[in-house]
């Protein structure tokens, strides 16, 4: 008990004396920055500097492929708001379903390996995401409505283009190898899983996004809550089913 506390009080030092050090940067709002301590403080105590740092380098690499042709994106009307800053509500959208996984790593130590690939997936799929969507929107030559393939402007709900789903698959390949390289999962199986649940919880988000956003007024956070968690039953699902088979 006292080496849990001891780890809770040591991610929330190097939380806050980062976020004291790092928040003029401008890639989140001061009340992002406040929800990323508090995020980073919980992961630190529960999956260690490990899991702290995966989640570093998603919001890291997920803010800068924010800013990738911005001003074009900006003339457009499709930019993220806030100049991509992001908020609390973009923070606990993406990692609410990671968070629930990291912790349950504490009170379930038999199912740590299966909660872990979870996590991994939940964050290769948002890291997918945001990849596709940004870069998509920046660079794609055609978008087509994903439930019709009918062509529709750049930045449409549901909305998908070759390129933006090219570099949803590798966002999706970026975040598995970093939680492969930092032990997050542990076998060439759990990245396969990982990197397969990410983007089918991708391409399903678009279809959310496409028949039931505006439909039913869900806002991109909730419709993100989704995604990750649709990602995170997909490996956990294919885990199980291997589990099975094997034994």
């Amino acid at each position: 008990m006292d080496i849990i506390k001891n780890q809770f009080f040591i991610g929330f030092c190097i939380n806050f004396i980062l976020i004291y050090i790092f928040c003029k940067i401008p890639l989140m709002t001061k009340s992002g920055w406040i929800s990323a301590g508090i995020l980073g403080t919980i992961l630190w105590g529960c999956l260690s500097w490990q899991g702290w740092m995966s989640v570093v380098i998603y919001l890291l690499f997920g803010s800068l492929v924010t800013k990738i042709g911005f001003k074009f994106k900006k003339e457009q009307g499709i930019a993220e708001k806030r100049g991509g800053r992001r908020g609390p509500e973009n923070v606990w959208g993406s990692a609410a379903t990671g968070l629930f996984l990291a912790i349950m790593t504490k009170f379930n130590a038999a199912n740590v390996v299966m909660f872990k690939v979870g996590f991994a997936a939940s964050f290769a799929a948002k890291l997918a995401d945001t990849f596709g969507s940004e870069i998509g929107k920046r660079f794609g030559k055609d978008t087509y409505l994903i439930t019709s393939l009918k062509k529709v402007e750049r930045g449409t709900e549901g909305g998908i283009s070759l390129e933006g789903t090219l570099a949803s698959f590798l966002g999706s390949i970026f975040m598995a190898f970093i939680m492969l390289r930092l032990s997050i999962i542990s076998t060439k199986y759990h990245f396969i899983v990982v990197v397969v649940s990410g983007l089918l919880a991708t391409l399903t988000e678009s279809i959310i996004g496409a028949k039931f956003q505006n439909k039913y007024k869900l806002s991109n956070e909730l419709v993100n809550a989704i995604q990750t968690s649709i990602a995170s039953f997909f490996a956990i699902f294919a885990l199980v089913l291997y589990s099975y088979f094997i034994n």
